[in-house]
């Protein structure tokens, strides 16, 4: 199948992004106690150090979409891609409760196993391989109507302790449920709102099949239609998100508080502006810089290989830290859900080193992606199509 390089591209930039994410959440200094995006707490740079990771899920599971449409086109053989879409799914679901949560809390028990977006693409992979018969313009619309209406749920009247609501619930919004011996199951990542955004994602794969002016124009108007939208909806503010704008104790946090949308679950706003912003980057992603383009595509072939090993080396650099910090084996604490961190001693590092930090991460996992891509490329073996 012949890659797109433009996917590969904005692809590989949000998975550089992703990097910061992590790198911010298991080091810096305030991540175990503060929220980077409480308006009382934050400063502008932290507040975007976050915000601007926001662009990585989405336009990770979109393109997740997009390249599912892209091999049904290429191999034209609907029971060959959904059995492979449906193995996957359940691949990339065992593969989030097993390897990538221990990379993420290094907890030899699994006190927690956290839903996310490993988990959520696997859904949807699962999900959209039983719908390929479904003609595609029917998919992108029924995402569509996830994506502007899935926040509607919470004003429905449910009866009181409505079973219906329980079973509900979780596939819309975030949600923990007690298990056994202390463990918790964590749906951080509701399935349906981001299945939305992957069905939107396969319907707008037809887009490639344009010639490259026609599909820019189309990238460009479909991208800056969708962030006119999320200006006039979030400034009217009744709908769209649940946390509303208002005006703060200055114009720069009155900005912040208008851009503070909501993730968990994404809301209507939180997908406008994401992936208007992806569609302006695809639309222009084979104009960037030489250089650009062949570094950030060298990511975005081998996304699930650097999703893994990013997390290993990101917590191991944790545990480092904390060392050098002056802590023992004995006050890491890694039950908990901090990353080995402990909520009651300080530790981390300002913003200025997690920037360090996120520069080296990726500088580091640059050379291990370019020979994982090249073995890709130069080997057929069949577990190579589920990494």
């Amino acid at each position: 199948m012949k890659r797109e390089n433009s996917i590969d591209i904005v692809r590989g930039i949000v998975m550089i992004i992703m990097a910061l994410d992590h790198v911010r959440d298991l080091m810096h200094v305030d991540a175990i106690t503060q929220s980077p995006t409480d308006l009382a707490t934050t400063t502008p740079l932290l507040f975007f150090t976050r915000w601007i990771t926001h662009l990585c899920a989405p336009i990770f599971v979109f393109l997740a979409g997009t390249s599912v449409f892209l091999s049904l086109k290429n191999k034209n053989n609907i029971a060959e891609v959904k059995s492979h879409l449906v193995k996957r799914g359940f691949w990339l679901i065992f593969l989030e409760f097993t390897v990538v949560n221990f990379g993420l809390f290094f907890d030899i028990g699994f006190h927690t196993l956290l839903f996310e977006v490993i988990a959520a693409i696997g859904f949807g992979f699962i999900i959209l391989g039983l719908l390929l018969k479904t003609p595609a313009k029917t998919l992108g619309i029924t995402g569509l109507v996830i994506l502007f209406c899935h926040n509607l749920l919470p004003v429905i009247p449910f009866a009181e302790n409505s079973v219906f609501k329980a079973i509900l619930t979780p596939f819309f919004s975030p949600a923990a449920f007690p298990l056994f011996a202390g463990k918790v199951f964590v749906m951080g990542y509701p399935p349906i709102p981001w299945l939305g955004i992957m069905l939107i994602g396969f319907a707008s794969g037809r887009f490639f099949a344009t010639e490259i002016t026609a599909r820019k124009k189309t990238f460009l108007t479909i991208g800056l239609g969708a962030l006119l939208l999320f200006i006039v909806i979030r400034f009217i503010n009744i709908y769209g998100d649940p946390v509303l704008w208002a005006t703060q104790k200055d114009a720069v946090f009155t900005f912040l508080s208008f851009m503070n949308v909501t993730k968990y679950p994404p809301s209507l706003l939180f997908c406008l502006v994401t992936l208007g912003i992806l569609f302006l980057l695809l639309a222009f992603a084979e104009q960037f810089n030489e250089t650009i383009k062949k570094v950030t595509a060298v990511y975005g072939k081998v996304p699930l290989f650097y999703f893994v090993i990013h997390f290993y080396l990101i917590h191991t650099i944790t545990l480092l830290v904390l060392f050098v910090q002056g802590f023992s084996w004995s006050q890491l604490e890694f039950a908990s859900g901090t990353f080995g961190r402990s909520k009651d001693i300080e530790s981390g590092l300002p913003l200025w080193a997690i920037y360090v930090i996120w520069i080296a991460v990726v500088a580091v996992l640059y050379k291990p992606c370019v020979w994982f891509g090249n073995y890709k490329t130069h080997n057929k073996q069949w577990w190579l199509r589920y990494i």
